[in-house]
């Protein structure tokens, strides 16, 4: 498998050009962010840009910033190869770039690609639907890094999406975000997050289920972002070769 790794001089890209050749796939090389000085490690074969890239590759990781996730939809749409996002903040034109560009290739996208929160969504899902909306008060918090630029995280989204299908809403229509000053009683049926940024924090999630008689805790904890860049690696393999389509890590480990 050629897997080629945009952004390889940052630190996911680092991880994901080794996570690529530990696994026993051909990393085909990478590039680097335009106008930045940072040097491309030896050995690996440097691009001079997305379409350059992806022409030679069976499969792209991309974890860059979200500005530049028109430009690489476009450039990945024309070449063939899979497209492996894990980019959050996405704009809604991004989104929409995202969705164009996966009429034509295979595109994963996700928040998160380590395979605990992939199955953390799915068990969310459940608690979304079965306890009711009134009764049981849905919080999720986070944590992360200080470098990190939006909030909340994607995966927190993710999870308040995932209750909020659930519970067949949607969560534009109840999610509530960094409450302040006099908010007022906690309105029933509502979705709250909180994000909190500090040192080097790889990244935690917590939802809450809270009622009157009993609260119900689901936690993942991130300590090594290199479980971030195996499981991109792990749907690069698996993306290589699919049908256009946007596709989730659910459909790459097989989970409901």
């Amino acid at each position: 498998m050629r897997i080629g790794v945009i952004g390889v001089t940052g630190r996911m890209g680092q991880l994901v050009a080794t996570e690529v050749v530990n696994a026993g796939h051909t990393l085909c090389g990478g590039t680097r962010r335009a106008g930045s000085s940072a040097v491309i490690p030896p050995g690996i074969h440097a691009f001079p840009d997305v379409p350059a890239l992806a022409a030679a590759s069976d499969a792209v990781v991309d974890f860059t910033h979200a500005a530049v996730a028109l430009d690489h939809a476009e450039a990945l749409a024309a070449s063939g190869a899979a497209w492996i996002l894990g980019t959050t903040g996405l704009s809604a034109a991004g989104d929409a770039a995202v969705a164009r560009a996966a009429q034509r290739v295979a595109v994963v996208q996700a928040p998160n690609f380590a395979p605990g929160i992939t199955l953390l969504l799915s068990l969310a899902e459940q608690p979304g639907g079965a306890l009711p909306a009134a009764d049981y008060d849905a919080e999720i918090m986070e944590l992360h890094h200080k470098h990190k630029v939006d909030a909340p995280s994607g995966t927190a989204i993710a999870m308040g999406q995932a209750i909020a299908q659930g519970r067949g809403v949607r969560l534009q229509d109840v999610m509530v975000s960094g409450r302040d000053g006099q908010t007022g009683a906690r309105v029933p049926g509502t979705i709250g997050f909180s994000a909190v940024r500090g040192g080097d924090v790889v990244g935690e999630h917590t939802i809450l289920f809270a009622s009157g008689t009993e609260h119900i805790t689901l936690v993942h904890r991130a300590f090594d972002r290199r479980m971030f860049a195996g499981g991109a690696v792990r749907a690069a393999a698996w993306a290589a070769g699919k049908l256009p389509g946007l596709y989730s890590m659910k459909d790459v480990m097989g989970v409901r």
